[in-house]
């Protein structure tokens, strides 16, 4: 299976999923990194690993719908059967999202369904919880609210800053996002609803 990881920033998850297909650990193909920044660092770790990297920098394009044609354009050259969101940080359109139904899927650094949206750890930090962690879900119109494929716990401890937990999180996404990937392309995931079953 083809897979596509779209980034914005510096690109630890995507390195996690890099090494995780070097190492073997993950049989599916890396076809494609897509990012909507020039200048993110996530651009020089595909370059490095030789997986062509396509560049959608929204200045380029007169309209969000013409960006997301030249994509879908893009993505169905490569063949791709899967995109894997790694901090991609634009909200794809209701069109696009309907287009790969259950063939996008996001990691969101908290136990949803708390602490949805852009700043969940330090959400999670301020509400004071004891347990926060990755959670791997389909992607869905609804921002952070598709059907949970995998979540691991980390506890949060009473000094715990924004970075030291991030860290430790981070540390847990890195394991699991490669995993769900491998999920997907072994045919082990079926969606009912808002359940995800894995076989």
């Amino acid at each position: 299976m083809n897979f596509a990881v779209f980034c914005s920033g510096q690109g630890t998850n995507l390195q996690a999923i890099i090494d995780a297909v070097r190492q073997k650990r993950l049989k599916a193909r890396l076809a494609l990194v897509v990012c909507d920044n020039p200048k993110a660092f996530a651009i020089s770790r595909a370059r490095r690993a030789s997986i062509p990297v396509a560049v959608f920098d929204p200045k380029d394009f007169p309209s969000k719908k013409e960006m997301e044609s030249a994509m879908i354009r893009e993505l169905s050259a490569r063949k791709i059967g899967l995109i894997a969101l790694a901090g991609y940080m634009r909200i794809l359109s209701d069109g696009f999202v309907r287009r790969y139904r259950n063939r996008i899927i996001n990691i969101h650094p908290a136990l949803l369904p708390a602490f949805k949206g852009g700043q969940a750890i330090k959400d999670a930090i301020q509400y004071g919880v004891k347990v926060t962690g990755p959670t791997v879900h389909f992607v869905t119109e609804e921002v952070d609210g598709g059907p949970i494929i995998l979540q691991e716990a980390c506890p949060v401890k009473d000094n715990d800053t924004e970075k030291t937990l991030l860290a430790r999180v981070h540390k847990l996404e890195h394991k699991l996002y490669p995993e769900a990937i491998g999920l997907f392309a072994r045919g082990k995931l079926t969606v009912r609803g808002r359940k995800v079953i894995v076989k």
